[in-house]
């Protein structure tokens, strides 16, 4: 029979008894909610005298390494809150990570830095084992797996992704032959690979995040390892300035990619408003990617963005709307059984952006609709009333943050109720942070879903296709609405909005018509115009780029899949090194810091956020969870290392004289 625990002490008392229950005991309770409210800083690690920019736990827990501009690594007892080792790295450049190799006893440390070299530290010894310079860029994230032995993966800004095994002798050269994958065959001479991470159940699958929205999740089985061409023209100077890539870029290589090796995910309304971010002087590049404790969810830190989750274990596939099509006329007298003619069509469907945002129309009849929800009891519809109309006055305020919040529990509580998709629609309109409206067009449709005559939901959906610049969807919208909802098209409000859509769509089509007429070496010679106040040599590589993404890239990117969950609050504007991480043994939360010298904490169901310290003076980069405790490290600009740790519960007990 199944035991039932229900506090502490039963749990505890049957891991005393079966050795089984242990894990079960540790995933219990290695981050609660009671332990999130009373995190606070338990401890500052002085040591280090400059940036602290990369941190790692042992697997055991034991130890904690730290990487810094000063160029040194720092190994430190946690618990104890003292410095054990300081171990010059013997870079020239600032360390941007640390990774304790698996399988020998913490013994071994490999370490990357913006000098283009990566190097294996003996801890014992503090001697360098292995030294390589096959990067022709800073070197920004190294992974490992747990149970790959003697083997790491590095990420640089030359676009390149490398695979070592130190159980095979490595020469560095100007040929590399241990190049799993090249962006820049795919990407043109501008890629940068920025982040790195490996699935810790199943290590065959290796993540990638570049200087662009999307997170690429490779199989390595897939892929065999091949060379990349470096110029190694030395002069005067340090070598790591004599090998910019911007100047002198890795030639392209072979493409050693196979058919089906990788998925691309990105959220689905990025790729069409990069032009937007570039002209208000932002770029989207993922900072950090990292896996969740059991494999199934890849988080996505998204440097000018949002942070966002994906599932990998079931894809969600980029919106496909299907609404209402009343073109046919039909007999209101028609019972709910009768059939019903319909008509079906479709735009396009793949930008030129190459996200598939096709429109299939079709009519749902009556008996389709969605029933009225009926509560399993008066309290439940008692909390529901008391939640939406919190929600409601919160949304009245203007507090829109407040409101999406109180919706998200409300939908988290009750999946099944349209009006808290649709009303958390309007707040995401209103808000209108990056990545609202296309929430909003997620809530829409799936109101629409559970309630095809909600017109609200018609309506929002077509203020966020027009403001996301879909612009022939909206109007295909605002069409289906006028024949469902034939009153309301009469409105002011209607006749309006349907105006403005028609023409912004008149205006894109003007835009498409005269992009045909022009030929790519126009578009080349504009660009490089426009860019007159750059370097002319940086602004040629610049406009190549933009003409020299492959075929096969466009096809990845056409078939991305979508996110599960966003998670936003903070800023990632200001450094590019800037982590997401699960906190909890089951992913239970969130934590990632932000430009404004905070920690934040979310709530991976509800996506709420539930804590919010501080933790620099500047900025927060690093945030590494403990293994095994309620135990979180960070660092960022500020040259100490901060440990935080649940708080003692005070009690306050009335003595009786």
């Amino acid at each position: 029979m199944a035991m039932e625990y229900n506090n502490v002490v039963k749990l505890h008392s049957s891991r005393q008894i079966d050795d089984g229950y242990r894990l079960r005991f540790q995933r219990r309770l290695h981050v609660t909610k009671n332990l999130v409210n009373r995190l606070g800083l338990e401890a500052e690690l002085e040591g280090h005298g400059g940036c602290v920019n990369c941190l790692e736990w042992n697997e055991k827990g034991d130890l904690l390494a730290s990487g810094s501009d000063d160029l040194h690594i720092i190994l430190w007892d946690p618990f104890m809150h003292k410095k054990l080792h300081s171990i010059p790295s013997g870079h020239h450049g600032n360390l941007f990570s640390v990774k304790f190799l698996p399988n020998t006893n913490d013994r071994n440390i490999v370490s990357g830095a913006a000098d283009f070299r990566i190097r294996v530290h003996d801890v014992n010894s503090k001697e360098t084992t292995m030294s390589c310079s096959c990067h022709g860029g800073r070197v920004k994230r190294l992974a490992v797996a747990p149970n790959v032995p003697f083997m790491f993966w590095s990420a640089a800004e030359d676009g390149i992704v490398m695979q070592y095994d130190l159980r095979v002798p490595h020469q560095c050269s100007n040929i590399c032959n241990n190049v799993l994958i090249n962006l820049v065959y795919h990407l043109g001479r501008n890629a940068e690979a920025k982040c790195i991470a490996i699935n810790p159940l199943r290590p065959e699958l290796l993540a990638v995040g570049a200087n662009d929205p999307y997170v690429r999740l490779y199989d390595r089985r897939m892929i065999k390892p091949t060379i990349a061409k470096y110029p190694r023209e030395q002069s005067s100077g340090t070598p790591w300035e004599n090998l910019s890539y911007l100047g002198d870029p890795v030639e392209p290589g072979e493409d050693n990619l196979p058919p089906g090796c990788v998925s691309y995910f990105v959220a689905g309304h990025l790729p069409l408003k990069q032009d937007d971010f570039k002209k208000r002087y932002r770029t989207l590049t993922s900072t950090y990617v990292a896996f969740s404790p059991d494999g199934n969810e890849l988080l996505a830190n998204l440097g000018g963005e949002q942070i966002y989750l994906f599932n990998i274990l079931k894809k969600r596939k980029q919106l496909s709307f299907d609404m209402m099509d009343f073109s046919q006329p039909r007999d209101s007298t028609s019972s709910s059984g009768d059939s019903v003619s319909s008509k079906k069509s479709s735009t396009n469907g793949i930008h030129s952006n190459g996200i598939n945002v096709s429109c299939v129309y079709h009519e749902v009849p009556s008996y389709a609709r969605a029933p009225v929800h009926k509560w399993s009891s008066p309290s439940a519809a008692a909390k529901f009333e008391k939640l939406k109309k919190r929600a409601n006055e919160a949304f009245d305020k203007q507090e829109y943050t407040l409101a999406i919040s109180l919706y998200s529990k409300g939908i988290t509580l009750f999946p099944n109720v349209a009006c808290l998709y649709g009303n958390r629609a309007a707040a995401y309109i209103k808000r209108a942070w990056d990545g609202d409206h296309y929430a909003a067009i997620r809530d829409c449709y799936a109101a629409m879903r559970l309630d095809p005559d909600y017109l609200k939901a018609h309506f929002r959906l077509a203020q966020c296709l027009h403001k996301l610049r879909w612009v022939k969807e909206a109007l295909e919208c605002l069409t289906a609405i006028r024949l469902k909802f034939p009153d309301y098209a009469k409105t002011k409000t209607f006749e309006s909005f349907e105006t403005d859509v028609k023409v912004a769509c008149f205006a894109d089509m003007d835009i498409e018509r005269a992009d045909t007429e022009s030929d790519d070496e126009s578009n080349l010679s504009g660009a490089m115009a426009a860019s007159n106040s750059v370097n002319k040599r940086h602004s040629n590589s610049i406009a190549k780029a933009l003409l020299a993404i492959s075929d096969q890239e466009k096809a990845w990117r056409a078939s991305a899949y979508d996110y599960e969950a966003r998670f936003c609050g903070h800023c990632n504007t200001t450094t590019d090194i800037k982590e997401a991480n699960f906190f909890g043994s089951s992913g239970q939360y969130i934590v990632a810091g932000s430009d404004d010298g905070s920690i934040f904490i979310w709530d991976r169901v509800t996506t709420n956020i539930v804590r919010v310290l501080r933790g620099d003076e500047s900025i927060v980069n690093c945030l590494q969870p403990h293994p095994s405790t309620c135990l979180l490290a960070t660092s960022g600009i500020d040259p100490v290392v901060r440990l935080w740790g649940p708080r003692a519960e005070v009690k306050i007990f009335s003595i009786l004289v």
